[in-house]
C-alpha cells in the first residue's frame, strides 16, 4: 500500500497513531511496544477480550466505514467473524457470535475455514523475532502506527 498509494498509506498511519494515543493508557500490556501481556486469570482474558471494542479500527474509513487495507490486510481481519479452529483444542471452533447468531452447530460448522492451510503463520513469526526481537501479540492499530 505504502507504494501504491502513499497518501492513503499516510492517512491510515495517522489515525492509527492517534488510536495508539487514546488507548495507551489502558493498554492491556507494553503501550510502547504494543505487545499484549499474556493472560493469566479469568479477568486477564476478559480485559484483553473488552479491550477496545468500542475504539473504530484505524483501517476503516471514518466516513463510510468501509475497510482501507482490504487488499492488504492481515490475517487477523481475513479470519475475524468466520469459525476457525482452536490452537489449543483442534475441536473448538471459535466463532464471532454476532456473524452467526441463532445458526446452528451444524452450519457454524459449514462455515469453518483454515487460515493458514499451508502452515506458513510460525514460519513467518519466527523470521519476523529472528529479524525484529519481537514476539507476542498485538492489534492492529499499534501495527498500522509504526
Amino acid at each position: 500500500m505504502e507504494q501504491k498509494d502513499p497518501e492513503l498509506a499516510a492517512r491510515i498511519r495517522t489515525r492509527a497513531r492517534a488510536t495508539v494515543a487514546k488507548l495507551s493508557p489502558d493498554f492491556p500490556g507494553d503501550p510502547a511496544t504494543g505487545v499484549l501481556a499474556e493472560a493469566e486469570t479469568d479477568e486477564d482474558s476478559k480485559r484483553w477480550d473488552d479491550f477496545a471494542n468500542d475504539v473504530p479500527c484505524p483501517a476503516l474509513h471514518p466516513e463510510n466505514g468501509t475497510c482501507e487495507i482490504y487488499e492488504y490486510r492481515p490475517v487477523l481481519c481475513r479470519t475475524f467473524g468466520p469459525p476457525v479452529k482452536s490452537d489449543e483444542n483442534e475441536e473448538d471452533l471459535i466463532v464471532c457470535d454476532l456473524c452467526f447468531n441463532g445458526a446452528t452447530d451444524d452450519e457454524v460448522e459449514a462455515c469453518e475455514m483454515h487460515p493458514d492451510p499451508d502452515h506458513l503463520e510460525a514460519e513467518l513469526l519466527q523470521k519476523l523475532e529472528s529479524s525484529t526481537g519481537a514476539t507476542g501479540e498485538t492489534i492492529i492499530a499499534w501495527v498500522l502506527g509504526t
